[in-house]
């Protein structure tokens, strides 16, 4: 309290010290779960792999996988049914097949990219011409998955894969893909007659589908690197991938269909294009989450603070990550280049 003019005007800067008092309380509570959180393995790894995701720009790698996966996916498809109009020709009934096939991992959007997608009636040229264009689309998505696991790995832009070596692997990714999509065509119409076959075959076809699906993420997770990684390595974030895929594939339907709602009055017809960007973004995070797993997992790079000094929350002695063979220049913890 003081006078001024005669009148007594109170002084409020009494209260500043119970706001910082209030502060410092919420900090310590902070803090004291965030140490509670790295002394049980069921939360501690988690919240690394949350903490390196953010740190190595995760959902800025994502957003890179996703943008190439969308501008990949209509001529990779537009392809698909083109060869799948000339070589099935006579198989009407297969050939859908294979097409709900494909387009069954797109919940929601899946029916109306088929319903909008026409074979093209040309051969030749123009169809050569298609397939290098897809081709073209689709090593993007692979050069994309390379620079996010090269940088989660903290591989050295110096020892990454060539301008040769990451397309031939973008190539062979590809060729995987496909026979893995035919396959899962074929297992789909097993499943589909599951009456006929019985339960127990039903349930062994749907097996193997998920078997299919974990050699595909072991092999984006082997190939899409330039860091030595070995099947037991990476064979937990190809785990989580496969059960997170299936769990978009079936519940992630809703919030495209959430999204779609809610475009669908704006923006009409591009509602199908958010839909499959929203998508899309959804399945690159997974993917590099899962990915983010492996290099947590195989490098000891947990627990973590959230919250204050990372160093201190892992101890003192905290592992460095390994370097990949030949790249002991990079051995002195030189930072990652941020460049792709």
């Amino acid at each position: 309290m003081y006078a001024f003019g005669g009148a007594r005007i109170r002084n409020n800067l009494s209260r500043v010290p119970a706001f910082t008092s209030f502060r410092r309380s919420l900090a310590a509570k902070l803090h004291a779960i965030d140490r509670a959180q790295q002394r049980h393995p069921a939360t501690a790894l988690p919240c690394a792999v949350y903490k390196k995701f953010s740190e190595d720009n995760g959902g800025q790698l994502a957003g890179l996988i996703s943008y190439y996966a969308f501008f990949s996916l209509f001529p990779l498809l537009l392809v698909l049914v083109t060869v799948l109009g000339i070589v099935l020709r006579g198989d009407a009934t297969l050939q859908h097949q294979i097409e709900t096939s494909s387009l069954a991992s797109f919940p929601v959007i899946g029916a109306t990219i088929r319903t909008n997608l026409h074979s093209l009636s040309v051969g030749g040229l123009p169809l050569l011409i298609g397939l290098l264009t897809a081709l073209l689309a689709g090593l993007g998505v692979t050069h994309a998955t390379q620079i996010a696991q090269d940088r989660m790995w903290d591989v050295a832009p110096e020892h990454r894969n060539s301008w040769l070596r990451w397309r031939l692997r973008g190539i062979a990714l590809l060729a995987i893909l496909g026979a893995i999509n035919i396959a899962a065509t074929v297992i789909d119409g097993f499943v589909d007659g599951g009456s006929t076959h019985g339960v127990l075959a039903t349930i062994a076809a749907l097996i193997v589908s998920l078997a299919l699906d974990l050699g595909l993420f072991v092999a984006v997770f082997v190939l899409l690197t330039s860091y030595p990684a070995k099947v037991r390595e990476i064979l937990p974030g190809a785990i989580l991938a496969t059960i997170l895929w299936q769990i978009l594939q079936y519940a992630g339907g809703y919030i495209v269909q959430h999204e779609l709602n809610k475009a669908n009055d704006t923006y009409g017809v591009f509602a199908i294009v958010i839909g499959a960007l929203v998508w899309l973004h959804i399945g690159a995070e997974a993917t590099l989450y899962s990915a983010q797993l492996n290099v947590v997992r195989s490098r000891h790079l947990w627990p973590r603070a959230l919250f204050g000094d990372t160093d201190a929350a892992a101890g003192e002695g905290a592992p460095r990550p390994p370097v990949p063979p030949g790249a002991a220049g990079n051995a002195g913890g030189a930072p990652k280049s941020s460049s792709g």
